[in-house]
């Protein structure tokens, strides 16, 4: 867990990543803070089996050979017994969580935030909302959070992957279930593999300005 950041802050950013986004913490904080009026901590909480821990329940592999674990719970879990360590020095009594990720990180901090209303907002930065089981999940289930960030790639659903080519109308109908919700679903150049270092960043920064 890497940590960035005022004293006493009053808002705490907790991005979920891969042992590939390592590295990549001080950029982020300083992009964010740069358009963020309030002080910010931003925690860096890597997840080390991406298809295992990251996942909400059990699946099939849906590229490759690797099937997802579904360890969510347990992720979420580790997350939230860490708060109280963050909190120490770092935030103010009365600080705000808000909770994001890419790809399929996107998608769990999504699913946290209908497990859980400790996160004032949510980033789910072109997430994996493809998965298996997933829109009967979000049919079924009220999200937790008031402010939920959605985002994806223009050119994310042209693929021959059968299952990641609905990733396109999958998070429109995310977007519809949220009506009521401070939400909004913001269109990026490109395919899923542009700039997702950018694309966190402007969720971030949006649901920082809006809490």
């Amino acid at each position: 867990m890497e940590i960035y950041g005022d004293r006493s802050a009053s808002l705490c950013l907790i991005k979920v990543g891969g042992t590939h986004e390592k590295g990549c913490i001080r950029s982020d904080y300083k992009s964010i803070k740069e358009a963020v009026s309030r002080d910010i901590v931003l925690v860096n909480f890597t997840a080390e089996d991406w298809n295992r821990d990251l996942s909400p329940w059990p699946a099939p592999p849906a590229f490759g050979n690797e099937p997802f674990g579904g360890m969510a719970e347990d992720t979420l879990n580790r997350i939230l017994k860490s708060l109280p360590d963050i909190k120490s020095p770092y935030l103010s009594e009365d600080a705000e969580y808000i909770l994001g990720g890419y790809s399929l990180a996107g998608l769990f901090a999504l699913w946290a935030a209908y497990q859980t209303d400790i996160f004032k907002g949510v980033v789910a930065a072109s997430p994996s909302v493809w998965f298996p089981g997933w829109e009967d999940f979000a049919v079924t289930h009220d999200i937790l959070c008031e402010k939920i960030y959605l985002s994806l790639g223009k050119k994310e659903a042209q693929t021959r992957n059968p299952i990641l080519k609905t990733v396109a109308d999958a998070v429109r109908k995310q977007d519809e279930l949220l009506n009521g919700k401070d939400h909004i679903l913001e269109w990026n150049e490109g395919t899923h593999f542009t700039e997702p270092e950018k694309r966190t960043a402007k969720g971030f920064i949006w649901a920082a300005n809006r809490i």
